[in-house]
């Protein structure tokens, strides 16, 4: 998930929303450690879990990690003042997105984890142009 993240940021830039789906230990925050590193991030990074948002700021980017899974309805994320946070100056990585409805912003990005035997498997989807366009530079990075 480390090096995975690392990867990715290369193809990720301010603007995005970024959607993580999975069951508790799939790899979504260790996913957003490696993107933070990825940036050159290297301080501790936490799990957003009872704080709801990590912010971290990277040169002139803010990348805000938040975590709903504690939210019991839709509305809890509209009353934490959070709508702001989703702007062009910055890239939202969202765990547990479907605890907030559809208030959320539409995710660029979605990533689906699942826990196998051996590992893990995640499965990228893209729900904007924007989105496309970063899977595209991404694939294109890899065949370098």
């Amino acid at each position: 998930m480390l090096d995975l993240g690392k990867k990715m940021a290369a193809s990720l830039h301010a603007g995005l929303t970024i959607h993580l789906f999975g069951n508790l230990g799939a790899g979504k925050t260790t996913l957003t450690r490696g993107i933070l590193h990825g940036f050159g991030y290297h301080h501790v990074v936490k799990s957003p879990t009872y704080n709801l948002v990590e912010i971290y700021k990277i040169s002139r980017l803010y990348l805000y990690h938040f975590d709903f899974y504690r939210f019991n309805n839709y509305f809890e994320w509209e009353e934490a003042g959070f709508r702001d946070y989703f702007n062009s100056d910055s890239i939202c990585v969202v765990e547990w997105p479907e605890k907030a409805g559809d208030l959320l912003p539409k995710a660029d990005l979605q990533l689906f984890f699942s826990i196998l035997e051996t590992g893990r498997s995640i499965e990228i989807r893209a729900g904007t142009e924007t989105g496309k366009q970063c899977l595209i530079q991404w694939k294109n990075q890899e065949k370098m």
